[in-house]
């Protein structure tokens, strides 16, 4: 067995990689770990609307009653909601079931500290050497000293509602709202948060079965939002993920907007509010050519970091960054939050329309992005750390460089959660940029699929 922990936890088709028996060996596992502070740990979980997701909570509050921790059952709720509530209900750790944006088959299981940010390494890596020899941590343990699972003093839900409601002084009144929930855990939140302030919501992605959950709709697919965006004539469009910690936007015009042009809006009305603490922003290497000289023109430096939100979350801590987030939609506003957090990014992104004056159009229109494809090639997973090292490979690279001259740029980077190798090309010409790219593609699955 390799390495358990990807940049988001642990994750793989629920029932065949992701079985319970592992849930239940990383509750046990995960327990033991946190009993190095507490004889008796609390741990909150939350989950996603997947049809695995009753299967691997039960298997997870199995392992850790089983060695003695306490378990508090979210049900249904964001993956930030269990960040906040962590330190809410004072637990010792949250952990969230969940894949995030990939399909229904795949499920993931996430820790956080008690503190609402994601399990630091170290204990990663003791968890996981615990499974992975075969360690039983299960003293077997009787009686009292079997765990319990808790009644929360307070609808969880609730308590994520009214946190959100609390990080906004403004009201919507007769703006219509499009939302898009993913047929995921935002699907009740979401529309109660925009309702409590006035909003006229128009709704989908809102009826959740278990299976339809990411299904051509949310973050990743948004073009049905902005159809009806177009369609209801909404002033905005709001998509979220699965476990509603992406935000994509679509503006009144139905043209989507990613989260570099996000991040930027939202970086530049922190500044004009004197909220910008150090004037900076934290992004990745996937970040647009367009943001970096957007932030240029702004005054506003930006620090880049590897793809990730928890890498992104760690430069921001050091440096004392209160904004930074992914093209993918994952931002982090560190006044209110330990992770990357769709709804509540939307209400500051309605924010900085409102306190503008502007549409989100003319907002969006503000920032040019430059052209760019990414293609996944698809590859062994044993691959994922040796493909640079072919020369083959390396010269194509070398090519395409010298080919794009200084008008952009290659970037390649394996996937942290998925037997994929990300090619994503930067420049002028798309359809120049697709066919560079697909060469690269085809020539990578060649050589290590």
């Amino acid at each position: 067995m390799g390495r358990l922990f990807g940049t988001d936890g642990v994750r793989g088709v629920a029932n065949r990689e992701l079985t319970p028996e592992l849930a239940f060996n990383l509750g046990k596992a995960g327990t033991y770990v946190l009993q190095a502070k507490n004889k008796r740990p609390i741990v909150v979980i939350g989950k996603d609307t997947r049809v695995s997701g009753d299967m691997l909570e039960s298997a997870l509050t199995a392992g850790i009653l089983a060695v003695g921790g306490n378990v508090i059952k979210l049900g249904v709720i964001p993956t930030p909601a269990v960040a906040y509530l962590a330190r809410y209900y004072d637990a010792d750790a949250g952990i969230v079931i969940s894949a995030s944006h990939n399909t229904f088959e795949y499920n993931g299981i996430k820790f956080f500290n008690g503190e609402g940010y994601k399990l630091d390494d170290l204990l990663e890596e003791k968890i996981e050497d615990l499974i992975i020899s075969s360690v039983d941590v299960n003293s077997h343990i009787t009686g009292e000293l079997i765990g319990r699972c808790l009644e929360a003093s307070d609808n969880a839900a609730d308590l994520y509602v009214k946190h959100l409601l609390d990080t906004v002084d403004f009201r919507l009144d007769g703006v219509k709202v499009a939302l898009d929930c993913a047929n995921g855990a935002a699907y009740e939140i979401a529309p109660k948060v925009y309702k409590a302030l006035g909003a006229n919501v128009s709704l989908m992605g809102s009826k959740p079965d278990g299976i339809n959950i990411n299904g051509d709709c949310g973050s990743t697919h948004p073009e049905k939002l902005a159809e009806m965006v177009r369609a209801t004539g909404s002033d905005i469009g709001l998509a979220f993920d699965g476990d509603a910690d992406r935000l994509i936007v679509v503006d009144e015009k139905g043209k989507i907007m990613d989260g570099d042009r996000v991040i930027a809006i939202c970086a530049r009305m922190l500044k004009k509010q004197g909220r910008l603490a150090k004037n900076r922003v934290t992004a990745t290497v996937m970040s647009n050519m367009g943001f970096h000289k957007a932030m240029a023109l702004s005054g506003i430096d930006v620090d880049v970091t590897g793809v990730g939100d928890r890498y992104v979350l760690e430069k921001m801590l050091e440096t004392g960054c209160v904004i930074g987030g992914e093209q993918s939609g994952h931002i982090i506003f560190r006044e209110y939050t330990t992770t990357g957090d769709g709804i509540l990014s939307s209400l500051q992104f309605m924010d900085a329309v409102k306190s503008s004056g502007k549409t989100p159009s003319q907002l969006a229109d503000e920032i040019e992005i430059f052209p760019q494809v990414l293609v996944n090639a698809k590859i062994n997973n044993d691959h994922k750390k040796t493909y640079m090292k072919d020369p083959e490979v390396a010269d194509a690279i070398d090519a395409i460089e010298k080919e794009l001259g200084g008008n952009g740029r290659v970037l390649i980077r394996p996937s942290g959660t998925e037997p994929l190798v990300r090619v994503m090309l930067e420049g002028n010409d798309r359809e120049h940029l697709d066919t560079l790219a697909r060469r690269l593609v085809d020539l990578i699955e060649e050589k290590f699929r």
